[in-house]
C-alpha cells in the first residue's frame, strides 16, 4: 500500500528537506524513524525541497508498506519517536500511482518579518527594523499575477526544464509589528520566494519603483532582481492534492 504522511517542522537546525551527504536534514531523520516503527528498509518522497532554515507547516511525503496499522496509533507513536522540531500530524492511505512530488496542483509559502526586536522571533522571522511602505510592495507584488517565467528569481545554474510558473495569489500582510508575505502557485523555482521577498522590500525602501518589476522579471537576468532574504523567515504552508480530503 501506499501512504501519504502529513506534517511540519522547525527547519532551524536541519539542513533543508532533502537527504544531505554530511549534513542532518528532515527526510533522513523522519525516514530513521518510520523505518525503526514499521521494522522495514523503505524511502520517502517529499513534495519538494525547503532550503536550510526553512520551515514547514504542511509538508507531505510518500512511502509504500505492506505492514498493516492503526493511523491514529502510529502517529502518536511516531511523535513520540520523534525530535520535538518534527511533528506528524496525518496517515492518508492513497492510489499505488499517487505522488507527492508531481501530483501536488498547488504550493503556499508565507515570508515573515518583524519589524521591532524580538529574541523570540530570532529563528522564526526575518527582523528588519528600516521602514517600509506596504502598500507599494502590495502594487509591487500585483506584478508577478501578470507573468509565467519569473528565471530572474531563480537560484542560478538550476537544472529544471522551465521557469514558469503560475502564481494564483501574492500579498502583505501586517499584524502590528509583524509583516507576512502570502504567495501561492503550482511550482516554485529554488530560491524564488526569498528573491521575490527580496525584490519587494527594495521596492518598500524605494530603491527600486514599483513599474521596475516588470522590467527585472522580463529581463529574465537573477542580478537584475533583489536580495535573497534569509532562510529562517520563510515557511512552506500548504500542499493541495486533488485526492486528499484533510478532513477525513
Amino acid at each position: 500500500m501506499r501512504y501519504f504522511i502529513q506534517f511540519s517542522y522547525n527547519g532551524t537546525n536541519y539542513h533543508g528537506w532533502q537527504l544531505q551527504p554530511n549534513a542532518i536534514s528532515v527526510q533522513e531523520v523522519l525516514t530513521k524513524a518510520l523505518n525503526t516503527l514499521f521494522r522495514d528498509d523503505f524511502e520517502i518522497v517529499g513534495a519538494g525541497r525547503t532550503d536550510a532554515g526553512v520551515h514547514a507547516k504542511q509538508m507531505y511525503a510518500h512511502f509504500d508498506t505492506d505492514a498493516v496499522f492503526d493511523k491514529e496509533t502510529m502517529v502518536q507513536k511516531l511523535n513520540s519517536f520523534l525530535p520535538e522540531a518534527i511533528s506528524v500530524h496525518h496517515f492518508f492511505e492513497v492510489d499505488k500511482e499517487a505522488h507527492a512530488r508531481f501530483d501536488a496542483v498547488s504550493r503556499s509559502y508565507e515570508y515573515r518579518i518583524h519589524t521591532f526586536k524580538n529574541s523570540f522571533l530570532k529563528d522564526l522571522s526575518y527582523y528588519h527594523f528600516k521602514q517600509l511602505d506596504v502598500q507599494k510592495m502590495n502594487e509591487a507584488a500585483e506584478i508577478l499575477l501578470q507573468y509565467e517565467d519569473f528565471e530572474c528569481f531563480s537560484k542560478t545554474h538550476t537544472d529544471v526544464f522551465t521557469f514558469n510558473c503560475n502564481i494564483t495569489q501574492a500579498y502583505w500582510e501586517q499584524k502590528d509589528s509583524q509583516l507576512i508575505f502570502h504567495i501561492s502557485a503550482n511550482r516554485f523555482l529554488r530560491n524564488m520566494v526569498r528573491a521575490i521577498v527580496g525584490t519587494l522590500i527594495n521596492v518598500g525602501l524605494g530603491k527600486i519603483q514599483i513599474n521596475d518589476v516588470h522590467e527585472i522579471i522580463k529581463s529574465k537576468n537573477r542580478g537584475k532582481a533583489g536580495f535573497s532574504v534569509p532562510a529562517h523567515g520563510l515557511y512552506l504552508t500548504k500542499v493541495v492534492y486533488p485526492y486528499i480530503n484533510e478532513t477525513n
